[in-house]
């Protein structure tokens, strides 16, 4: 927990050094329990521990520091169902929770796309950290792009 003035409780010293350090472009996965956060942090990406800790509440408090990238079509990335569950009909309520809370912390509708599993994996190798998080929704990953702060924000 930090404990500074307009950091929200739930980042970690860790999370907010990573926030910091990030750039424009740079990508963080918000990844499930489910998601092998220590397999593809092997491959470069930073390992943040997050564990016990639900996506949609640290994304909202992540919202509150990080801008989204703005020149991209899609600053937010899930990972597609494969086809099994697609045909089986499953469900993936938490991606309208996700949209929910970044529409409102940009002010308007964002673009939310999806990338089929082991292209979401390869993307994640690449990404600039990984956050492990509690979060037991099935499909509950989530990649954000770093934007842009305008002068004078």
């Amino acid at each position: 927990m930090v404990v500074l003035k307009g950091i929200p409780s739930i980042i970690s010293p860790e999370l907010l050094n990573v926030l910091a350090r990030m750039g424009h472009g740079d990508e963080l996965v918000l990844a499930d329990a489910n998601f092998p956060t220590s397999s593809i942090a092997q491959a470069g990406p930073v390992e943040v521990r997050a564990d016990g800790h639900g996506i949609p509440a640290l994304l909202e408090a992540i919202l509150q520091l990080l801008p989204l990238d703005q020149y991209v079509e899609s600053p937010a990335i899930v990972m597609d169902l494969v086809t099994s569950d697609m045909v089986k009909g499953l469900q993936t309520p938490i991606w309208d929770k996700y949209q929910a809370i970044i529409n409102k912390a940009e002010g308007k509708e964002i673009r939310m796309s999806q990338v089929e599993r082991f292209a979401y994996y390869e993307r994640a190798r690449k990404a600039y950290a990984v956050v492990a998080t509690g979060e037991t929704a099935l499909y509950g990953n989530l990649i954000l792009k770093k934007g842009v702060i305008s002068a004078g924000q």
